[in-house]
């Protein structure tokens, strides 16, 4: 199966999930049109009826390349992965892909759903949390998680320039936009050394770069400044 196409991208710029597919896009070398999805603007443009007949989920990104429309962030990545091959964003065996795997859910599935746009507007406008309360929240889950993340990334062979070897994939693809979230929340990340420094090379690459917050035709702000002390 090959592209019909040029994909269509849904995406906001903050989007921690529509960053992971910019990136993946990006690293395929596939030409796509962003349309901008506000989730913030005259109540979300997420859940205008136009949208909510691509996606009832209300969320981003959604895709649709010709051939199929997908919305969950990884199910795409996999997708891009099946229809073109080069370059690669899994290892080849079964073993190494599932420990890929395991550690990219451990921020899509662990990490980042807790901390979602939807969930802290919740925790303010349903439940009352204060802004401060929200905060100590959202860096409370991404520390647990990045403390995980760290131990794993430190200590396992497979681990290389980047997190599974000598080129970028899944894991970096979904590692990067977190620490966006981490740096934009003003965390302090000197506990997590693996982390950053595979983040920096993540960062010196064109297809991360370009796929970053500043970087989008919907853009309202610029990259965090990366910061390793209290």
């Amino acid at each position: 199966m090959t592209l019909k196409k040029k994909p269509k991208l849904y995406s906001f710029w903050r989007s921690s999930a529509a960053f992971r597919v910019r990136i993946a896009l990006n690293l395929k070398g596939i030409d796509y049109e962003i349309i901008p999805v506000h989730l913030s603007k005259g109540g979300g443009e997420q859940f205008s009826k136009e949208y909510s007949l691509k996606n009832p989920t209300h969320l981003v990104p959604f895709f649709d390349d010709g051939n199929c429309q997908i919305h969950q962030s990884l199910a795409i990545i996999e997708y891009l992965d099946d229809v073109q091959a080069k370059p690669p964003l899994l290892p080849e065996g079964a073993s190494d892909r599932a420990w890929v795997r395991s550690l990219a859910m451990d921020i899509t599935s662990d990490i980042h759903p807790i901390n979602n746009l939807r969930v802290l507007r919740y925790l303010v406008k349903e439940i009352g949390v204060s802004n401060e309360a929200k905060d100590i929240w959202y860096q409370h889950w991404i520390a647990v998680g990045l403390d995980s993340l760290e131990k794993q990334l430190s200590t396992d062979p497979r681990v290389g320039r980047f997190a599974a070897g000598e080129q970028p994939g899944l894991i970096d693809i979904c590692l990067v936009p977190q620490v966006f979230n981490a740096l934009g929340n003003k965390m302090n990340l000197s506990p997590y050394p693996t982390i950053v420094r595979i983040f920096n090379e993540c960062m010196k690459l064109p297809a991360f770069i370009n796929a970053s917050w500043e970087n989008q035709i919907d853009a309202e702000g610029s990259n965090p400044v990366i910061s390793l002390q209290e």
